[in-house]
């Protein structure tokens, strides 16, 4: 089955309890981990770092957004213990070394790398000293940068799974890149999904019957939140209906349908299927023209509705009643 990933982000706006009431909503939509962002603003910005959205008016600069969202170790273990009661796997992405080493003393199980971070070879490595699997979204790279990634993963032995993923937010239809789910599958050979930013379940529906093994998307309580990706992300509701449907997406998929075997329909199509009637009184010696045939239910009263050319050019033995079945014995 696809590992569903529902991605908090930055909607707890720094707020524990609120991390802790979107890990409760989230394990009752039956996602299969929650993910974080771990950020450490001394560790990973500067005052020089722009904001890509200005969206915030209590935050001077993104330096001060990121360090308004932290959460100290403690706080970290809460929501990792959470994550374990509610039978979710808690997964986050870190943005800079000290936060994997943060992530380590909670003993994450794999990581997450952002689209940012996939040519930053420094996190990299020191992810791969951790020997944990990776999962990397591909959103703002070419093959060519993909590639080198890749190659250094493949060298170190690392087991890892890579998300078609568009850097755009909220992400519009003729930017989902679906198509390149099969390109990444067979250029590298690994797990691929697809990780999704247009705040719409049909995108990670149609990424499910495209051959997605891993579905990621932001979640959040409303999308009239504040924050940057609140227009971007799901709400509760949806990624309960966004589940179902792929779970029923995954099971047809499990079931092949032979398209050259309808033995099953048998008695079906004795139901729904047609004999040939006429539709007037007809006399005797009449002979039978196109105009004269009516078909109707059930199948094998009279001759089958797929013959009626048979019938036709032919002479009736008897007279006939309207709506009276046609049968080979009314021929002569």
């Amino acid at each position: 089955m696809a590992f569903i990933i529902a991605e908090v982000g930055q909607a707890h706006e720094g707020s524990l309890g609120m991390a802790l009431s979107y890990i409760d909503a989230l394990a009752n939509t039956g996602v299969d981990a929650v993910k974080f962002q771990v950020h450490i603003a001394e560790a990973e910005s500067s005052i020089h770092e722009p904001f890509r959205i200005k969206f915030s008016q209590q935050d001077k600069t993104r330096f001060d957004y990121w360090e308004r969202m932290e959460f100290t170790l403690t706080e970290w273990k809460l929501l990792k213990e959470r994550c374990d009661e509610k039978n979710v796997e808690f997964l986050a992405s870190p943005f800079s070394n000290k936060a994997v080493d943060l992530l380590e003393e909670l003993d994450v199980k794999r990581y997450k790398i952002g689209s940012g971070e996939i040519s930053n070879f420094l996190l990299l490595e020191k992810i791969v000293r951790t020997g944990k699997p990776v999962i990397l979204s591909s959103g703002m790279s070419s093959y060519a940068e993909l590639d080198a990634t890749m190659e250094f993963l493949n060298e170190n032995k690392v087991s890892y799974s890579i998300l078609q993923c568009t850097t755009a937010y909220p992400t519009k239809p003729e930017q989902y890149g679906l198509n390149v789910i099969q390109e990444l599958k067979e250029r590298y050979q690994v797990p691929v999904g697809y990780s999704d930013h247009s705040a719409k379940i049909e995108t990670c529906i149609a990424a499910t019957s495209l051959g997605a093994e891993i579905l990621e998307f932001h979640a959040v309580f409303s999308r009239k939140s504040f924050g940057p990706d609140a227009t971007s992300s799901l709400e509760i509701e949806e990624i309960s209906t966004l589940v179902k449907a792929i779970r029923n997406i995954e099971t047809a998929i499990k079931f092949p349908i032979d398209k050259s075997d309808n033995s099953n329909y048998t008695d079906l199509k004795n139901i729904f299927e047609k004999s040939l009637a006429v539709n007037k009184n007809l006399k005797k010696g009449h002979i039978i023209t196109f105009e004269d045939l009516e078909a109707k239910k059930p199948k094998n009263i009279g001759i089958n509705a797929q013959d009626f050319h048979q019938v036709i050019g032919k002479t009736v033995n008897k007279d006939l009643v309207r709506w009276n079945f046609l049968n080979k014995t009314d021929f002569s």
